[in-house]
């Protein structure tokens, strides 16, 4: 155990048993003890008044570490999951390409794909995208995605090219494989990213995501595995600039054997009556409890309507049932990047922030000059929604010539 009490110290006091978030301290006999549930998270090592608390060196353990490692050269490139639906490259993946290339950048390192059941030709669109390199696999079993078969070929992958960063799509296909590729290379996944960084220091990913129901953004690391897997959020990065003359290799890949204990015999599209459409909106009206009921989503409605865009709404507006779930924009919404965003009412806290800080442009109009969605806002405009909107409708309408 490399964290442990020395009991002639310990006093009995109790102070460092709120401090571990995994209750690994316990009281035996008048003294604190450490026990099997310890994540050697180090918090308790201050927090006790007597230094009763230290923390172990175990060589063994150093040892194993400084070998795992020193195995990371090895790790060296990025390495995208390239979805595909029906043939056609999914728009996350050109997301990621994005994404991808900036750390790649910042790496001094190589930017891959891996596309699985779909041709030539849209492995030649993810190089125009940014890809350095994609590895293409035809075969028609993966033409319909199968979480067993696809893992399987993607672990091939990676094996063979060892990439230090594995990035796939935090859709229903990504989310449903990728926890199996993370156990078959014994290595650490986290889910749902909105935020990916390098550490400038040790050149670990930062792989930032919402917990606790998106009351605070963690940022979490994987320090002593590699490669470092994260899925992101569809719409929270920007895609990478397309070129059209850009080049790159197209490498085609045979696994030695692509089975499944299961087939895809049917794949049956759902059908909503739903008309909104967030994630295609290039003009989004989004209004919060600002709006004040449905009256102020009326106003909302008007502008949205001279913009040929559509109306969203925070979380708050829509538990106040103002409008309806999926006009919801947030961290338990969509998660949008539209030309225009423009906020009414909305202050701004983060589980909102996280649907929509990636707009290319975001207006933000709200009575409180402190409001938080002032610090995301491309402009701002500290003023009364119920004026400034139906003002900026009648512009627009004027210069439409409606």
């Amino acid at each position: 155990m490399p964290v442990v009490v020395k009991l002639d110290k310990c006093s009995g006091c109790e102070t460092c048993l709120e401090s571990c978030p995994y209750d690994a301290i316990v009281m035996k006999d008048g003294k604190a003890v450490i026990n099997e549930y310890c994540n050697e998270c180090m918090t308790c090592l201050s927090t006790c008044p007597e230094g009763a608390i230290i923390e172990t060196i175990d060589s063994s353990r150093s040892e194993q570490k400084e070998k795992t490692k020193a195995k990371f050269i090895e790790y060296k490139d990025v390495l995208v999951f390239a979805e595909q639906r029906e043939g056609e490259v999914a728009a996350v993946s050109h997301e990621l390409l994005g994404a991808g290339r900036r750390l790649a950048d910042k790496l001094d390192a190589g930017l891959f794909a891996v596309l699985l059941g779909a041709d030539e030709a849209q492995a030649q669109e993810l190089i125009k995208w940014g890809a350095d390199k994609v590895f293409l696999c035809s075969d028609p079993s993966l033409e319909q995605f199968n979480d067993e078969a696809y893992a399987q070929v993607l672990t091939e992958v990676i094996a063979e090219q060892k990439p230090s960063i594995v990035l796939a799509g935090a859709t229903p296909i990504g989310r449903s494989f990728l926890p199996r590729v993370a156990v078959k290379v014994r290595t650490g996944l986290t889910a749902d990213c909105t935020s990916l960084e390098i550490d400038d220091e040790t050149g670990n990913l930062l792989q930032v995501r919402p917990a606790f129901g998106g009351n605070i953004m963690a940022t979490i690391l994987c320090p002593d595995y590699r490669p470092q897997m994260a899925t992101v959020r569809p719409r929270v990065m920007k895609k990478g600039e397309y070129q059209e003359n850009r080049s790159g290799e197209i490498v085609n890949i045979s696994p030695e054997q692509v089975s499944s204990r299961t087939s895809v015999t049917e794949t049956v599209k759902e059908v909503s009556e739903i008309s909104v459409n967030l994630h295609e909106a290039d003009f989004i009206i989004a209004g919060g409890r600002g709006a004040g009921g449905e009256k102020g989503f009326k106003i909302l409605e008007e502008l949205a309507e001279v913009l040929n865009g559509v109306v969203g709404a925070s979380r708050a507006a829509v538990d106040e049932g103002w409008v309806p779930y999926s006009h919801q924009v947030g961290q338990t919404g969509k998660t949008v990047n539209p030309k225009i965003y423009i906020a009414c009412g909305i202050s701004g806290a983060v589980q909102h922030l996280v649907g929509m800080q990636s707009s290319d442009m975001i207006i933000a109009i709200n009575k409180n000059p402190d409001a938080p969605i002032f610090n995301v806002a491309t402009y701002g405009i500290v003023g009364d929604m119920f004026e400034i909107v139906p003002m900026l409708t009648k512009k627009i309408k004027e210069a439409k010539g409606l």
